[in-house]
């Protein structure tokens, strides 16, 4: 009974050959390739097995190489149109009896060896039926050809098949979608070899994984070079044991994205009939009126179309001397492309779900230890060191742990270094140092003119001053890097830049033992503006020509302009005087004549009647002799405003 099953399976079922992992190459971007090798034998397929989420990346970046070429690649899609799982015809619980199992498949048609004897027919039942001493047997009872109804114990049967192959197929895929079931994430993908006799296969290609991750211990000691020491951490969660895997690390991000690759993909299409498909509606016709007359002419008939330091322990003692690790670097680096690769010289190995902490390199490296003040929020410095990548190899980007000859000073972050790049990195605060900031704001000075068509444009400096202060009572000399931002828009004059970094200038400052030093920053911002010649007073004016800056031309043409605003603003002058001294005799003219009508009628007072009169008479004349010279001035004016339009007008410098 034990070779029934086995057989089953092996009419049913292809055999797949798994591909061990060779080689992997860890990127920095969240995926890593893959290659895979190993022998197929003949008439069996290779199987690479990948979770679902995978199969997007494998299924854009999968390469397979075999002497005798590739038939066909082959896996199951995901179908978002039909959500739920597949109808199941076969039902196999655990333990399940063969007997039980062929009573699924009433119907089909069965081949067998019987007690030596070839036997078929069709299915009829399965069953298990009691032993006389306890216990069951198996029976299976078929319909023979003759038409006879047989029962066999399946216990005495061997090489039980279905005689038809597509019965073969149907049992076959129900059992992979059982299979499937039991690991539902999974997908395996199938490889058909062309070609006879066994075969190599080597499958490469990308899947997600972690991204690797680095990290430094940096020894600066007090004299002598730096050593620096990197380690890589690489996790295995592939879901397999990885055994004597030649592994790689790469750093730098290639560009990756996802692709619905798997899944199958619909088109809404858009739904076009032809023409003239429509049925035709019944028609009703009406009855006749009256009947066509004999000789009348037949009418005629048409078709009608229907979208992410500690304080150092600056007093800190080790029992003994600060040292790094005793280790071979196990690690080779290569320029790769724009990337840069490191390559584990020995196999690894590794359990699922097991991490690794791979040295990748150990060296001197070019290091000077310094003070850096950036944050102008706090008053203390921090200890730095600027390195410079001296080893020749891409550093990748990492926490770096920093450690001076007495021991631990503190940590830091490290951004990835190119070989012959600079860079600072900070670790603790220096307490014995003090730095404060004070600003000082400069005059503002009119650098240019441009006047056109009676805009005069001018182009102003505007200087500011940083005084950064510095105290150290420390007993031996330092060196501080100070960090001044980068402005928008304003110019760094003085002092020069040791060095200019992309949103700041860093400053070198020698401090004695405590002592003190001061650097002042001078930045200049130059801003334009633009004003209309007609609404500057001649005051305003006047202050533009005393500015050096002003060319002779430009000086001649702004007095000008300037008198000519001088001359109107007294005409309009003499027009206020002259219209308020109007308003005021024609006040006066109004009460002197109120008073003689009021006087007239009243006995005795004809003499001062007559000496009002007598005024209002001299005021008609003042009235007359204003109201020309009111238009004089309004004529005067206006020639002037006239005259001044044409010099603004010829403004040009």
């Amino acid at each position: 009974m034990r070779s029934i099953l086995p057989a089953l399976l092996a009419a049913g079922l292809l055999h797949a050959a798994p591909l061990p992992v060779k080689r992997i190459v860890v990127y920095k971007n969240g995926v890593a390739f893959y290659e895979r090798s190993g022998p197929v034998k003949p008439g069996e397929p290779a199987a690479l097995v990948f979770r679902a989420a995978e199969l997007d990346d494998v299924l854009k970046s999968l390469v397979l190489d075999s002497p005798g070429g590739v038939a066909r690649v082959r896996y199951e899609f995901t179908d978002p149109s039909q959500p739920g799982a597949l109808p199941q015809r076969l039902q196999a619980g655990a333990q399940q009896p063969l007997a039980v199992l062929l009573d699924q498949w009433r119907g089909a048609r069965l081949e067998m060896n019987y007690r030596r004897s070839p036997v078929s027919g069709v299915i009829v039942s399965g069953r298990l039926a009691p032993l006389p001493n306890q216990g069951q047997k198996q029976e299976l009872t078929l319909l023979l050809d003759s038409g006879a109804f047989a029962v066999y114990d399946l216990d005495a049967a061997s090489d039980i098949r279905f005689a038809s192959a597509q019965m073969q197929k149907q049992f076959s895929d129900a059992l992979a979608r059982m299979a499937k079931d039991l690991a539902p994430d999974r997908r395996t993908v199938f490889v058909d070899l062309a070609g006879s006799g066994e075969r190599r296969l080597t499958a490469r290609y990308l899947a997600p994984a972690p991204v690797w991750k680095s990290t430094y211990r940096l020894l600066l000691p007090d004299t002598g070079e730096a050593t620096l020491e990197g380690w890589a951490i690489v996790e295995n969660a592939t879901g397999e044991d990885w055994n004597g895997v030649t592994l790689s690390v790469v750093s730098g991000k290639p560009v990756s994205f996802l692709s619905r690759l798997l899944e199958a993909r619909y088109v809404q299409r858009k739904i076009v009939d032809l023409p003239g498909i429509e049925p035709v509606a019944p028609q009703v016709h009406a009855g006749a009126v009256a009947a066509l007359q004999a000789g009348a002419p037949r009418p005629a008939f048409r078709t009608l179309a229907p979208l992410r330091g500690k304080a150092e322990s600056e007093d800190a003692r080790a029992a003994a001397p600060m040292e790094m690790s005793t280790i071979e670097p196990a690690a080779e680096g290569r320029e790769a492309g724009e990337l840069f690769e490191y390559n584990f010289s020995a196999p690894v190995n590794a359990r699922a779900g097991e991490s690794l902490l791979l040295p990748f390199f150990q060296g001197k490296i070019t290091a000077r230890r310094l003070l850096i003040y950036s944050d102008r929020s706090q008053p203390n410095p921090r200890h730095a060191a600027e390195i410079t990548n001296s080893t020749g190899k891409t550093l990748d980007g990492g926490p770096v742990t920093v450690y001076h000859t007495s021991g631990y000073s503190g940590e830091a972050l490290m951004e990835a270094l190119k070989s012959g790049e600079k860079r600072l990195i900070s670790y603790a605060v220096d307490q014995a140092v003090r730095v404060t900031t004070n600003f000082e704001s400069g005059v503002e000075t009119i650098r240019s003119f441009k006047a056109s068509r009676g805009v005069l444009t001018t182009r102003t400096a505007m200087q500011r001053t940083t005084v950064y202060t510095v105290s150290n009572v420390d007993a031996k000399e330092k060196t501080l890097l100070v960090e001044h931002p980068v402005a928008p828009g304003w110019k760094l004059l003085k002092p020069k830049a040791d060095e200019t970094a992309s949103a700041s200038y860093r400053f070198s400052v020698a401090l004695p033992a405590q002592g003190g030093a001061k650097l002042a920053v001078v930045e200049e911002r130059e801003v334009e503006s633009s004003t209309a010649v007609t609404s500057l007073t001649p005051d305003a004016l006047v202050l533009y020509l005393r500015n050096r800056a002003l060319s002779a031309a430009a000086r001649s043409q702004l007095e000008a302009i300037a008198a000519k605003k001088r001359e109107i603003a007294e005409a309009e002058s003499s027009l206020r005087n002259a219209e308020s001294e109007r308003g005021d005799l024609e006040a006066e003219q109004n009460r002197l004549r109120q008073n003689i009508n009021t006087l007239r009628n009243v006995a005795g007072q004809q003499e001062q009647v007559n000496r009002y009169a007598a005024e209002l008479a001299k005021g008609d004349v003042r009235i007359a002799q204003l109201r020309d010279r009111l238009s004089e001035l309004r004529r005067r004016k206006a020639t002037l405003e006239t005259e001044l339009n044409a010099l603004i007008e010829k403004l040009e410098f």
